[in-house]
């Protein structure tokens, strides 16, 4: 590359400039040379303190990282032959999940002769999934995985 468009420290355009003489502008203003557009025509370069930059990037990455929620997946088991008031508590539990923004995995695990009629373990979790339904959206439906029937559940978006 024999031209580049060059753009000052404080970000003032200075036109058209040959490599070499960019340079020579850079170093008498100790800063750096760095080459922002490598694509463009001509490519643009900035004249920068590039440790600087470096760190301010950095910075701003880790200001990012710390905003930034890391969703759990809670997992709630429930039994096809569930009573009322056990299902109200895994159910109070689910929606305190939700409402923290994790993910829930509810879980019926099938005994014996239990998996014969895993129709009733799905109405547990499509029960579920209808109390939950204001608050949480289905990623994935109920489905048979061995002997347990796995649903998972995300919090909607607010």
């Amino acid at each position: 590359m024999k031209e580049v468009r060059l753009i000052g420290p404080d970000g003032e355009q200075l036109g058209i400039k040959l490599t070499r003489e960019a340079q020579q502008i850079a170093t008498d203003a100790n800063l750096d040379l760095v080459n922002v557009a490598p694509t463009a025509k001509p490519p643009v370069c900035r004249i920068m303190d590039y440790g600087k930059y470096r760190y301010e990037l950095q910075k701003k990455e880790k200001e990012a990282r710390k905003n930034q929620k890391i969703v759990d997946i809670k997992e709630i088991r429930l039994s096809a032959t569930i009573d009322e008031h056990d299902f109200q508590t895994k159910l109070r539990n689910a929606v305190k999940f939700l409402n923290e923004g994790d993910k829930v995995k509810a879980s019926v695990r099938f005994r014996g002769r239990e998996i014969a009629h895993s129709e009733i373990g799905r109405r547990v979790l499509d029960r579920l999934a209808v109390e939950t339904a204001e608050i949480s959206s289905m990623e994935r439906a109920p489905k048979l995985e061995g002997r347990s029937m796995i649903m998972i559940l995300t919090p909607k978006a607010t």
